[in-house]
């Protein structure tokens, strides 16, 4: 080993090649997601009286079947949200409520509906309402 480290990386690395610094690639900022964009990629939650929150379901022409109710007290199971749904906007093809790795619910659920539209329906019935009287 005669050479000092800078002669040997000096002799290594090809000169005039420079690592991309991905900051100052452009001068533009990246815009994800704009007016344009579909429905559901801009739609955000919007709380809820009780702090529940809905998911907005599409407003634009298609009905939609899926929701996503948040913010549910944990002690609330599947088979009550199923019931709710059920009974007041229609049938249901799914309810998954979300848990986490302590088997404890986050207090989110997803609901999707048989028909096209109950969706639409329920987030039109509940959003911004409390759910339990509470």
């Amino acid at each position: 080993m005669d050479k000092s480290l800078d002669e040997i990386i000096a002799t290594t690395r090809p000169k005039g090649i420079r690592k991309s610094n991905p900051r100052r690639n452009s001068g533009k900022a990246q815009v994800l997601g704009t007016a344009n964009s579909a429905p559901a990629a801009r739609a955000r939650a919007v709380p809820a009286s009780n702090g529940a929150k809905t998911v907005p379901a599409p407003t634009s022409q298609q009905p939609a079947d899926k929701i996503i109710v948040s913010n549910l007290p944990i002690d609330v199971n599947e088979l009550q949200v199923r019931e709710l749904f059920h009974t007041t906007v229609g049938p249901l093809k799914d309810v998954t409520l979300h848990y986490d790795s302590a088997g404890r619910s986050k207090g989110v659920a997803a609901i999707h509906f048989q028909r096209r539209g109950d969706g639409t329906k329920a987030y039109q019935q509940y959003n911004n309402r409390l759910i339990d009287g509470s």
